[in-house]
């Protein structure tokens, strides 16, 4: 009886110590695009209402590294609703509840990816905590806010540099 206790307690004091040294990414989840491409994406911690009002999603931020190629890093917002916009689009971006900076994104495939180039958008977030996004769908469509909660960041950017064999930005 005592020797299963002990044994136990030896399982419990192992499995802790794996789990911390295995980094905590919160929860962004880390992996590899179609093309290549390495990328950790976050949901967003609140729900925008769809076109038809029925349903909500939360709008997904990916970050990506390309292991070869120009540029290398880069960000994009994938929304489930489309926006008006055909090239480019600006953003509001805050960080950590500071000023809004306007930031000029480019419109994706099917309008419901936004994308920027880049590692200065990834350098902004390296020590941040909270992330807003806001856009306007279009002239009459109305706004869209997406808020991240950052924890596990940097340990998901330096993941992604491994994988992509550079130094995080």
């Amino acid at each position: 009886m005592m020797r299963d206790v002990v044994v136990a307690a030896a399982f419990l004091f192992a499995a802790a110590g794996a789990a911390r040294a295995e980094p905590n990414l919160g929860n962004w989840s880390v992996g590899a695009g179609d093309d290549g491409q390495i990328t950790a994406s976050l949901h967003a911690s609140n729900k925008l209402i769809t076109g038809g009002g029925a349903l909500g999603y939360s709008p997904v931020l990916t970050l990506a590294c390309r292991p070869d190629g120009e540029p290398r890093w880069s960000e994009w917002l994938q929304l489930n609703d489309a926006v008006s916009a055909s090239r480019k689009i600006t953003i509001s971006v805050i960080v950590d509840g500071g000023g809004k900076t306007d930031e000029s994104w480019e419109v994706g495939p099917r309008r419901r990816t936004l994308v920027r180039d880049g590692d200065d958008g990834i350098k902004r977030l390296v020590s941040a905590n909270r992330l807003t996004l806001s856009w306007r769908f279009g002239l009459l469509s109305g706004r869209g806010e997406a808020d991240f909660e950052l924890a596990g960041l940097s340990e998901a950017i330096g993941r992604i540099a491994a994988s992509c064999k550079t130094d995080p930005p």
